[in-house]
């Protein structure tokens, strides 16, 4: 009866996410695509459903002045969104003020009111925009150039244009254009500036994004997810799943075929060859967090339970890795909050923050005895402890220096170091399987340094485990429940996570 359920729930889950994340094989997210204005050459696109990529080819005499000639992928979107590509023109081109971007319009007419964030093919970047049907167009020029990541974000009346060359930090030009209606049409274009000649462009790594309104209460209300995968070598990004439910934390089998996350208090387990999503069998256990590690040789799972018996604290227990009706209990009853975040080596402790002294500092843990041992000592936060495969350094965050900053020590607690010094808000260091890199999850100064909410622009970077100028990997709309947990595939290879959006 029970495995009845399951299927069922699991089915019903599958069709609500088709339902509100439906993709067309011919447009993907968008809903059609067609030349607007006088074009002498058709335009035309291709979608590539496997690698998630769009080709546009179109000519094009310009879009600018008064009137725009261009072939347009798009859909209506009502109010604020954040729309992001990777893009690239293919070949070296006629003219150097081809354009591609995206452009939000009030109507499909060559004369409309638009705003735009164009690339032109010698790089200049610009928030371009015209107010009025068959008015001037006008624009503010970027620091950018020749970028090949290109963000689009509206919120109300205002519009925001973020850019970056790949890896490097983005770059913001801003304008308020209240004459956009609530419902626009939204999509990626191409203009080759030439009307004989056409022009093509690849947007990869196209997200439309719902972003949390301003209405909706932070950890009450909560928008879907998607589940991901970035491969390192070659920076392509995949995702695996869409839901409507907030999915989070993933981290990957030691035997490579499965992702583990939480949603609702329960974990789940997906099958990386045949998409099957099944419930991972945790008992009591059904107020889990997003702090669920695997031991290094993946045996053995550890999770973080509010606890009823317990005032509702996070207590620590440990099961085996396919599951169990009866988790067993590590941290002890009346401690205060526990938060997983490592395993030792030798699977013999455990590695948490833990709410002891009226501050939070980071814990080991004896399995056995459930004997505790403080090893960071600070009247700041010091959080997401993970030791590396070699058991030499344990790898943290701590905001003791101001912004939350990436640090090492000794398992013994000695030696404390920090590691980064920039003005991000870096998270959760999670060190590759050979030892030598670490990612970790950056916020923005617009985030508090002890704090690490849902719904943010955040990027995921990597750096050498002894420190360094750290690099992009990933821009990304999350935050809570991105990169929570070791997320690296066992080759070191990908690294999982999860990016969030509500529905249109």
């Amino acid at each position: 009866m029970a495995s009845q359920i399951r299927t069922f729930i699991f089915i019903c889950s599958v069709l609500l996410s088709q339902l509100s994340w439906s993709q067309n094989k011919t447009t993907g997210m968008f809903e059609n695509h067609q030349d607007i204005g006088s074009v002498e050459i058709p335009g035309s696109i291709s979608y590539n459903e496997e690698d998630q990529e769009y080709l546009i080819e179109s000519s094009g005499e310009n879009m600018w002045f008064d009137q725009d000639q261009f072939h347009y992928l798009w859909r209506t979107i009502q109010g604020d969104f954040i729309v992001r590509a990777k893009v690239r023109f293919i070949g070296e081109g006629v003219n150097p003020h081809r354009k591609l971007g995206w452009v939000v319009r009030n109507s499909l007419n060559p004369d409309a009111p638009h705003v735009n964030a164009a690339v032109h093919g010698d790089g200049l970047t610009a928030l371009q925009y015209r107010r009025t049907r068959a008015g001037l167009t006008e624009e503010r020029t970027s620091e950018s150039k020749a970028p090949d990541v290109i963000q689009l974000e509206r919120r109300g009346d205002l519009f925001i244009m973020g850019t970056a060359v790949n890896g490097e930090m983005m770059k913001y030009v801003q304008m308020t254009v209240p004459e956009i209606l609530n419902e626009a049409f939204v999509g990626i274009y191409v203009c080759s500036h030439e009307k004989n000649q056409a022009e093509r462009a690849l947007f990869s790594e196209v997200r439309i994004i719902k972003p949390f309104s301003e209405e909706k209460t932070a950890y009450q209300d909560y928008l879907g997810s998607n589940l991901e995968v970035l491969d390192l070598e070659s920076g392509r990004r995949e995702i695996l799943m869409r839901s409507a439910h907030s999915i989070q934390a993933p981290n990957w089998t030691a035997d490579g075929n499965k992702l583990i996350y939480n949603s609702n208090g329960f974990l789940y387990t997906y099958d990386l060859g045949s998409g099957t999503v099944e419930r991972l069998e945790t008992g009591f256990a059904n107020r889990n967090n997003n702090d669920h590690v695997l031991s290094f040789d993946g045996k053995q799972l550890g999770i973080s339970h509010h606890d009823n018996d317990d005032n509702g604290d996070s207590v620590i227990y440990t099961l085996p890795s396919e599951g169990s009706l009866n988790p067993v209990r590590i941290t002890k009853k009346g401690m205060g909050n526990s938060y997983l975040h490592g395993w030792t080596v030798d699977a013999k402790q455990l590695l948490f923050t833990g709410q002891r002294n009226d501050q939070y500092d980071i814990y080991s843990v004896d399995i056995e005895s459930g004997e505790e041992r403080q090893l960071t000592d600070t009247s700041g936060l010091d959080d997401g402890p993970e030791m590396d495969p070699d058991g030499e350094y344990i790898y943290f965050n701590s905001n003791r220096t101001g912004t939350m900053q990436i640090w090492r020590m000794k398992p013994d607690g000695s030696d404390q170091a920090q590691l980064t010094f920039d003005p991000w808000n870096d998270w959760f260091p999670h060190i590759s399987p050979d030892g030598k890199t670490m990612i970790f999850l950056s916020f923005g100064t617009d985030v508090d340094s002890g704090d690490h909410p849902f719904y943010k622009h955040v990027v995921l970077r990597t750096m050498p485990v002894e420190g360094g100028q750290p690099t992009i990997v990933a821009y990304i709309y999350g935050g809570q429940g991105t990169i929570n947990v070791p997320s690296w595939s066992p080759d070191g290879k990908r690294i999982a996570f999860i990016s969030n959006t509500g529905a249109y």
